[in-house]
């Protein structure tokens, strides 16, 4: 399994927009986005983080699906602002995956077996008490490399942050994200977040 960002929706772009020029109005601005909104967008987005000139960001609203492995969704959590909709659950389902199906091609195989064969035992097992003994076993020696699925919700803001924290980073996923952060629609115009990367 690899990792992948698929089913993107943006939302409230024009708005958002718009909304940048309201710190500088008396009265609402209900007229169509111009190019002087753009412009000004553009400006207010690629201050650097922190100096709250780009908290516009925060109304382009982004939901996509992502599947990653434990060890990306572990980093990943550590933002505010990146948040689960609603993912899958070893809860649930754990013992209805395919184990060596759900896994990153670089998990050890000889992990995967030992995974593969304790949920053989539980299985196996009758006895309700000796089950969730068993389960709790395979919840604790899942490969980091094991994937799951989650529909997410975030802005361009946090985003912006994510790219710039990441670009760069060791894990490819990583690489993947930000690839996927350059595809959406004017990001990279709104947000400056190439030109921020150290």
């Amino acid at each position: 399994m690899n990792f992948k960002i698929e089913n993107t929706e943006v939302y409230g772009l024009e708005k958002s927009v718009k909304a940048s020029g309201n710190p500088m109005r008396t009265v609402f601005d209900r007229s169509e986005v111009s190019d002087k909104d753009y412009a000004r967008a553009k400006t207010l987005g690629t201050a650097r983080n922190g100096e709250g000139h780009d908290n516009y960001l925060k109304g382009i609203i982004v939901q996509m699906d992502v599947t990653a492995p434990q060890y990306w969704w572990k980093q990943a959590q550590r933002y505010h602002w990146f948040d689960f909709v609603s993912s899958q659950s070893t809860m649930h389902c754990l013992m209805k995956f395919k184990i060596g199906e759900q896994c990153v091609e670089e998990t050890n195989k000889e992990v995967i077996k030992i995974v593969e064969g304790l949920v053989d035992e539980w299985n196996a097992l009758e006895d309700p008490e000796a089950k969730s003994e068993k389960w709790k076993e395979v919840v604790a020696s899942l490969p980091a490399g094991f994937c799951l699925g989650a529909t997410m919700t975030t802005n361009y803001q946090q985003l912006k942050t994510m790219y710039i924290q990441r670009k760069n980073h060791k894990l490819t996923e990583w690489h993947t994200f930000c690839t996927w952060c350059e595809s959406l629609p004017m990001f990279l115009e709104l947000t400056g977040a190439d030109k921020l990367v150290s």
